[in-house]
């Protein structure tokens, strides 16, 4: 369990978050058609995992916003963009702003992936949801990097991010 804060409150998670050096549990997630999609069918790739309470709200569409546009240039890297909304929000969102370099995925049917990378957050208004973390993993599934934003209410820290991604 981890406390952090939502516009000062504090507030707390589920789980244990992930550690650098250790293996990122997987997952089973549900893609903007429909399918159910693991970490496993990104094996191969570096993958950066943005995960937020909900797209529509600023902070969430910033961080999408500026993953996608770094995807844009590393085809490399896969950018995860993973909350609770329903895949049809995630798809209009992303058709909206022209986003066409990353991946949403939605919580919807893995009520477990909160909790197995410590994000479910257990109390305060956004209870059910995730708190807003990164985790990087490299092509073996290798966690190497990760932040849980200490206030959802800010954006994460992208150059650390990103320059995890080598």
């Amino acid at each position: 369990m981890a406390t952090i804060t939502l516009k000062g409150n504090e507030i707390h998670t589920a789980g244990d978050f992930p550690v650098v050096g250790g293996k990122a549990p997987d997952f089973h997630l549900t893609n903007g058609d429909l399918q159910e999609v693991s970490v496993a069918d990104f094996s191969g790739s570096k993958k950066l995992l943005n995960i937020f309470p909900s797209v529509d709200t600023p902070v969430c569409a910033i961080s999408t916003k500026k993953f996608n546009d770094y995807a844009r240039e590393h085809e490399d890297t896969v950018m995860l963009m993973i909350s609770a909304d329903l895949p049809f929000a995630q798809k209009r969102f992303c058709g909206d702003e022209g986003l066409e370099n990353v991946v949403v995925l939605s919580t919807m049917r893995s009520p477990d992936f909160a909790r197995s990378y410590g994000v479910e957050l257990i109390d305060g208004p956004l209870r059910g949801l995730t708190a807003r973390a990164v985790v990087v993993l490299d092509e073996n599934n290798t966690v190497v990097h990760a932040e849980l934003v200490a206030e959802i209410a800010q954006e994460p820290d992208y150059e650390t991010a990103l320059k995890a991604l080598g």
